[in-house]
């Protein structure tokens, strides 16, 4: 039986974050995405997968929820990011906005990938709120009215040739300094 024959209304997300190498970083991240502030484990939130490249010194956290759920559980995770990586020690040979770099967050069951962009753009607004300093560039369904694709913001903003991203005007928050990124849904092609 489909999760969508059940009622079920789930979400994932592919959090990017600028850590690799020190894996007891990236098990924190993935161990906040998981936990209610009262410190018990969500029963809604489960973590899929963990990939990290070394070379890269990058990893994708795949954490699926209840779309009610996963933006809690999402900026559990960044929260934890930003206070763990040093983006003035970072080093990789990916380009990177900062700690938390990247949350794409897709549809699975029971709702459409407008909601998602509605779940990213509430999630950018509380981190904004929430982590002084912080600096987001919305795509996709988060990013209205324009919905700019994921490619066509990291041209935008010279993703694989700029370094300094001082200069930038975020959609939400600050100018970029150590805490930023891309968050949005758009539909996978």
């Amino acid at each position: 039986m489909s999760s969508s024959r059940l009622g079920l209304r789930l979400a994932v997300c592919l959090l990017n974050i600028s850590e690799a190498r020190r894996k007891y970083i990236v098990e924190n991240v993935a161990k906040a995405a998981l936990l209610e502030k009262n410190g018990q484990k969500h029963p809604e939130v489960s973590v899929l997968n963990i990939f990290s490249d070394q070379e890269y010194n990058r990893s994708v956290i795949t954490i699926a929820a209840s779309v009610a759920e996963l933006g809690n559980s999402i900026l559990a995770a960044c929260l934890e990011a930003f206070q763990s990586i040093d983006m003035e020690v970072q080093e990789g040979i990916h380009p990177c906005l900062g700690a938390v770099d990247l949350i794409p967050i897709y549809p699975l069951s029971g709702i459409g990938v407008e909601e998602c962009g509605a779940v990213a753009r509430s999630l950018a607004e509380n981190l904004v709120q929430g982590v002084p300093g912080c600096s987001v560039f919305l795509f996709g369904e988060a990013d209205l009215p324009e919905k700019r694709t994921l490619v066509q913001r990291r041209k935008q903003l010279g993703w694989f040739t700029r370094r300094d991203f001082s200069a930038l005007k975020p959609d939400l928050g600050v100018a970029p300094a150590r805490r930023c990124g891309l968050t949005g849904s758009q539909h996978r092609r």
